[in-house]
């Protein structure tokens, strides 16, 4: 893919070199002289412009790309990027970086965001991810909530433990994508069975997840979480 990334910090710089290193082609677009630093990415196309003006985007050629990257350390520039890439050059994925947490609540689709990254939902989700056994824990969120990336740990107790996952009754717009044993990560199939332990990890729907919660955990893990809100 062609990826632009506005900001070159090191968020951005790292973003960069990851994905190059997955053998994309990047465009770092930084406004400041001083951050400029080619030798830090040298595979990346550095670009000396403010990626909040619509001629230098144009120039970029950003129209050409498959995903724009917002990822200054400010959330107002974020913002206009986005916006810009989705609304002015028709991108079809943009991603944002929110700052400030009490600002992630703008960066939606209306300002032409698909996925926003804030770094301490992502810490949390990590978090819970670590410590949680027997719930549902919400890792990620993709298209504005239209579905999420799911984990649940099952402890001994789960109903299907021990019996393969086609038995397993997943409600309409969910699916078990992967499962991690150990150092393990497992990709599903109908009659491998599902064990104590293992992280077990969905994508779906957030209005599903209480079904996929009462189905792997017990309907009574539904009424358990909801008294403990």
């Amino acid at each position: 893919m062609r990826i632009a990334i506005a900001g070159a910090g090191n968020v951005g710089r790292s973003i960069a070199q990851e994905l190059i290193d997955n053998g994309h082609q990047v465009m770092l677009i930084e406004r400041q002289p001083r951050m400029l630093r080619p030798d830090r990415v040298p595979t990346a196309d550095w670009v000396l412009a403010d990626a909040c003006e619509l001629a230098s985007l144009e120039e970029a050629n950003v129209a050409g790309c498959d995903v724009v990257v917002a990822a200054t350390g400010d959330d107002k520039v974020n913002l206009v990027v986005s916006l810009l890439a989705k609304t002015e050059f028709a991108v079809p994925r943009v991603v944002a970086r929110v700052n400030r947490a009490e600002n992630e609540w703008l960066f939606t689709e209306q300002w032409g965001v698909d996925v926003a990254v804030s770094k301490p939902r992502v810490m949390a989700a990590l978090v819970e991810e670590a410590v949680t056994v027997g719930d549902l824990v919400r890792l990620m969120t993709f298209r504005q909530g239209e579905a999420n990336l799911v984990e649940i740990t099952l402890p001994p107790t789960a109903p299907y433990v021990g019996q393969p996952i086609h038995a397993v009754p997943l409600p309409r717009d969910a699916a078990l994508v992967a499962i991690l044993r150990g150092k393990r990560v497992l990709v599903p199939s109908p009659d491998d069975p599902i064990e104590a332990g293992d992280e077990l990890i969905f994508v779906c729907t957030a209005q599903v997840e209480d079904e996929v919660r009462g189905v792997i955990l017990g309907p009574d893990s539904v009424e358990r979480t909801r008294g403990a809100g």
